[in-house]
């Protein structure tokens, strides 16, 4: 196969992929983050305290978690069907995407969240804040260079789970890699794919890696102070 029958194929492949994971990763995130914070708040002594809620949260997240995405995607197949009128394509895979994308972000929203210095909360709460004011000024910008963290770790995932996806029809990198490299046996397409997979990898490690480190950076110049400040007159 030479390289002007590879190009159209590639080209459509990566933007297959992309549309998946663009997608997939903002329900992940929609869904995710008021879970993970709810994890949080309903947990023994948090703002919420509700040790029956966060047990039922929980379990569900971890049930979710645990499924292999394959399962998952062969689970939810009625559920994708009944959204999309179909089980193959782009847009049928965002669905078990989302789904098994938003149990992994929350917990790591969790992890993130419970980071925050509870001291800055008593403080809020100590000028009169309520739960929203403090999660809104508190809990998500205190954990923001975490949150990127996490929502960089969630797309490298979901770049994995769109190549498996494409093993059963999805479209994207993962179906050329199986329909062309091991079906056809035309293994530079293969590693083509395996080294465009690499690349888009490494550059949104690195765009999230120093997007977190930046945020932390300007964090820790501004120290506490200047923060409950601003807290303050926002109340």
């Amino acid at each position: 196969m030479t390289w002007s029958e590879m190009q159209p194929l590639l080209e459509q492949a990566c933007w297959e992929t992309l549309y998946m994971v663009g997608w997939s990763t903002l329900i992940a995130v929609v869904g995710g983050l008021p879970l993970g914070i709810l994890l949080v708040l309903t947990d023994r002594g948090g703002l919420l305290q509700n040790l029956a809620a966060n047990k039922v949260i929980g379990q569900v997240v971890n049930i979710a978690r645990s499924l292999p995405f394959i399962i998952l995607m062969v689970a939810l197949m009625g559920f994708t069907r009944s959204i999309t009128g179909t089980t193959i394509g782009v847009e049928a895979a965002i669905v078990p995407l989302a789904v098994g994308a938003i149990p992994f972000f929350a917990r790591l929203v969790e992890t993130a969240v419970r980071e925050v210095d509870h001291g800055l909360v008593e403080a809020v709460q100590s000028m009169g804040g309520n739960t929203w004011t403090i999660v809104r000024k508190v809990l998500v910008p205190e954990s923001l260079p975490s949150l990127i963290s996490s929502t960089t770790t969630t797309v490298v995932a979901l770049i994995g789970y769109s190549a498996m996806a494409g093993t059963v029809g999805a479209g994207g990198l993962g179906d050329i890699a199986i329909r062309y490299g091991y079906q056809r046996f035309e293994t530079q397409l293969m590693w083509i794919t395996v080294a465009i997979l690499a690349v888009v990898i490494s550059v949104i490690q690195f765009a999230g890696d120093y997007a977190a480190r930046s945020l932390h950076r300007r964090g820790a110049h501004s120290g506490p102070a200047p923060k409950l400040r601003l807290l303050k007159a926002a109340s």
